[in-house]
C-alpha cells in the first residue's frame, strides 16, 4: 500500500500538487473515475477523479461523497481544487484533495497513477513488467507528445510507444534491433549526450543531425542517485519548458518499473544459481534442471571462468559482465553461478565457438569441458576444472583452454603428475643441472627441453628459447660438459624427456 503524499512525490509536481492532505488518511488502494450522477463505484482507499464535477458545488459534493466511503484522495483541476468552498468540504470530511494540472489528459492521469500504484506491488512469479514498461512507454510519449524508446544503461531498448508519427531510421533500426546501432551510439557519444545524462542533467536535447536524424529530447532514469537507464523522444525540434519538465516528471515512476524489472530478475537469476549448483555437484537431476532451466536437450559444455579479482571487489563488474555475456542467446534464463569463487555457465555446444571468441578478448582465464548430455554434465565440469588449471599454470597458448582441443596438453600433464608421484626427476644427472641453473642463473634445463623438442633443428629450439641459434649451440656444449650425456642414445632422449615433461607439466 502507498500514501497519497507518496503518490503525489511519485507523479511528479508537474502534474499533481496536494492541496491539503490530512495527517492521518486511508493507504491508496485504486484509481476511479466519478462518473456523472454514479457514486457506487467509490470503495475505500480509491483516488477519485472528479471529470464530471462542473463547478464548486459539484467538487464539494464529491468530495463528501468520498469521504464518507473512505476514499483516500480526491483529484481536480483548476480552478475547482483551490475554491474556498471544497478546500472546506476537504477539511471538514478529513480526506485529502489533489489538484492535477489543467492539460493533463485523465486517461493519461489513470495510467500514470496506476503505474505507481502497481510498481508498489510486490513482484509475482508471473513477470508482467516487460508489458507494463511498453505501457508505460505509450503513457510517457503522451505526457512529451513524441515517439519513445526506454533504454538501459547500455542503450538496450526495455520498451517503446505505439506511437510512430514521427520517426528517422535511427529509431527504426533502434527499435528492429532491440538497441541503438553502433555508428548512431557513437554520434550521439561524440556530441557529448551520455557525458550530459550522467551528469544528473533532468533533461538533454540533441538538435537534428546532417544524416537525416531527427532531434531527440532525452531524460535520465535515475534512483537513489544511481543511473538505471534513459527515455529518448524523438521531437521536431525544442520542447516547450513545461512539457519538457513534464516529460522529466515520468522517470520517478519509470525508474519504479525498472527497479522492479531488476529484482525480479535477481530473483529468477538466484534462483536459477542455485538449481545450477546443484547440478553440477550431482545434487538435482537432468529432468528438472531442463526444465526450471529451460536448457535444450542438445549437448552442452560446462564452462568455468577465472576473472581477476577472485572474490575482490574491483572484480565484481567483471563477474557481472561476464554473466550477462553468458546468458546472451543461450535461453531466456541466465545459466551460469559462482562456486568456489569461480564463476561456473552451462552452454550448448554450438554456442560455444562464439562464445570462446568474445571471452578470448577478455581479461579472464576460461576453459570449457567437452559437450555432454545434461545427466553428464558432472564430467563436463571435471573436465573444465583440469583445463583451467592447464590455463593458469601457462601451459596453454591465450587464456581460453577447451578439453577436446588440448589432449597434448593433458597427455603431458596427466603424464607429469604420474611421474612427479614416482620422484622420476630425482634419478640420473638431471638435478646437477637444476642445481647449477639455480646457482648460477643458467637455463640449461629450458635448453635441454627444447633441443629433445626439436631434434637436429637448432634454429627452432633456438627461436623457442629467444636466443640466437650460436647462443644454443653454446649452451648445449656447456651443459654436456657439466654432465655427460649420450644424446645419440634414443634411451636416453626418451628418460630425459619424461623426466623434463615431469617438472615443466606438473
Amino acid at each position: 500500500m502507498v500514501s497519497v503524499s507518496s503518490v503525489v512525490e511519485r507523479v511528479g509536481p508537474t502534474l499533481l500538487h496536494a492541496v491539503w492532505v490530512p495527517e492521518s488518511c486511508p493507504a491508496v488502494a485504486d484509481v476511479v473515475i466519478a462518473e456523472p450522477g454514479v457514486t457506487a463505484s467509490v470503495a475505500a482507499g480509491d483516488l477519485v477523479l472528479g471529470v464530471a464535477a462542473a463547478s464548486a458545488e459539484d467538487a464539494a459534493a464529491l468530495v463528501s461523497h468520498s469521504a464518507d466511503r473512505q476514499a483516500a484522495a480526491v483529484l481536480l483541476k483548476p480552478p475547482l481544487a483551490t475554491k474556498a468552498s471544497v478546500r472546506r468540504a476537504a477539511k471538514a470530511a478529513g480526506i485529502a484533495l489533489v489538484q492535477v494540472r489543467a492539460a493533463t489528459a485523465w486517461a493519461q492521469l489513470v495510467w500514470l497513477l496506476r503505474t505507481v500504484l502497481d510498481a508498489d506491488d510486490p513482484v509475482e512469479d508471473g513477470d508482467s513488467s516487460s508489458g507494463d514498461l511498453f505501457r508505460l512507454a505509450d503513457v510517457v510519449a503522451s505526457v512529451v507528445d513524441a515517439p519513445v524508446t526506454i533504454e538501459d544503461t547500455n542503450s538496450r531498448v526495455l520498451a517503446y510507444s505505439a506511437r510512430q508519427d514521427l520517426t528517422d531510421p535511427a529509431r527504426v533500426s533502434t527499435i528492429m534491433g532491440r538497441g541503438v546501432p553502433g555508428d548512431v551510439l557513437a554520434r550521439f557519444r561524440s556530441r557529448g549526450v551520455f557525458r550530459e545524462l550522467s551528469r544528473g542533467r533532468q533533461t538533454v536535447f540533441v538538435p537534428a543531425q546532417r544524416d537525416g536524424t531527427l532531434p531527440r529530447l532525452i531524460v535520465p532514469i535515475r534512483m537513489g542517485g544511481e543511473l538505471l537507464g534513459s527515455m529518448w523522444a524523438v521531437v521536431a525540434g525544442p520542447v516547450p519548458e513545461e512539457r519538457a519538465a513534464a516529460f522529466a516528471d515520468t522517470a520517478p515512476i519509470v525508474a519504479l518499473h525498472l527497479l522492479r524489472r531488476r529484482a525480479h530478475a535477481d530473483a529468477r537469476r538466484r534462483a536459477s544459481a542455485e538449481l545450477l549448483r546443484g547440478l553440477l555437484d550431482g545434487k538435482v537431476g537432468p529432468r528438472k534442471a531442463i526444465a526450471e532451466l529451460e536448457l535444450s536437450d542438445e549437448p552442452h559444455r560446462v564452462v568455468v571462468v577465472d576473472t581477476p579479482g577472485g572474490d575482490r571487489t574491483d572484480g565484481e563488474g567483471l563477474r557481472l559482465a561476464l554473466i550477462e555475456r553468458i546468458s546472451q542467446g543461450i535461453g531466456p534464463r541466465p545459466v551460469a553461478a559462482e562456486l568456489g569463487g569461480l564463476l561456473y555457465a552451462i552452454v550448448p555446444d554450438g554456442e560455444w565457438p562464439e562464445l570462446r571468441k568474445a571471452l578470448a578478448e577478455l581479461k579472464a582465464r576460461v576453459a570449457a569441458g567437452s559437450p555432454v548430455e545434461i545427466a553428464e554434465l558432472t564430467r563436463s565440469r571435471a573436465e573444465a576444472d583440469e583445463m583451467l588449471g592447464l590455463v593458469r599454470a601457462g601451459l596453454l597458448e591465450g587464456n581460453v583452454g577447451s578439453y577436446d582441443d588440448a589432449w597434448t596438453a593433458l597427455v603431458l600433464h596427466r603424464a607429469a603428475t604420474a611421474a612427479g608421484s614416482a620422484r622420476i626427476s630425482e634419478l640420473g644427472p638431471l638435478e646437477t643441472l637444476r642445481e647449477h641453473d639455480v646457482a648460477n642463473r643458467t637455463e640449461y634445463l629450458e635448453t635441454l627441453y627444447e633441443w629433445l623438442r626439436f631434434p637436429g633443428d637448432p634454429r627452432a629450439a633456438a627461436k623457442a628459447l629467444r636466443i640466437h641459434p650460436n647462443t644454443f649451440r653454446y649452451r648445449i656444449r656447456r651443459l654436456l660438459e657439466l654432465v655427460p650425456l649420450d644424446l645419440d642414445d634414443p634411451d636416453v632422449r626418451l628418460a630425459l624427456i619424461t623426466q623434463l615433461v615431469a617438472l615443466r607439466w606438473s
